[in-house]
């Protein structure tokens, strides 16, 4: 059945390819901060390894929240590895870092995040689709709340 729900087709493909950058960052975000709680170490040890582990469950559910949506716009979410590195342009970390740097490799992957949001909200708003305009102003809202959040143990 033919979708018709007042967006075009054009504007419906790049809203989604916006929407599969957001995928990209939350879960390269989402693998990046459960790896960091799984190995860090040091005096900030049992606050972090929380904090971590309540920030990967919010990223896990928002993949979710941002694939359905790519999908209502009936467009096909992105699901790969090798897909979201080339969505993404969060770096990956491969090795252990201090906890000092994972909190700042995180907040650099947030503020990223929501760069990548801020475009999306842009590319939604002029189409006309106030639900994923709605549903990205969510997102950007917590990385920029989680970004404030990680740069204050730096301070």
């Amino acid at each position: 059945m033919k979708i018709d729900i007042g967006i075009d087709e054009r504007h419906r493909e790049r809203i989604a390819g916006g929407l599969a950058k957001v995928l990209g960052d939350t879960y390269t975000l989402y693998l990046k901060t459960h790896n960091f709680h799984w190995n860090v170490t040091g005096p900030m040890f049992q606050s972090l390894h929380l904090m971590f582990e309540t920030q990967y469950n919010a990223l896990w559910l928002a993949a979710d929240e941002v694939a359905e949506r790519i999908r209502t716009l009936d467009v096909f979410a992105p699901g790969s590895y090798s897909q979201f590195g080339k969505l993404t342009a969060i770096k990956e970390e491969a090795g252990v870092p201090d906890w000092k740097d994972m909190v700042g490799q995180l907040v650099e992957g947030h503020e990223i995040a929501a760069h990548t949001a801020r475009e999306t909200i842009k590319a939604a708003s002029a189409a006309g689709d106030e639900g994923t305009a709605d549903m990205v102003i969510g997102r950007l809202k917590e990385h920029e709340k989680t970004a404030w959040m990680l740069r204050s143990l730096l301070k």
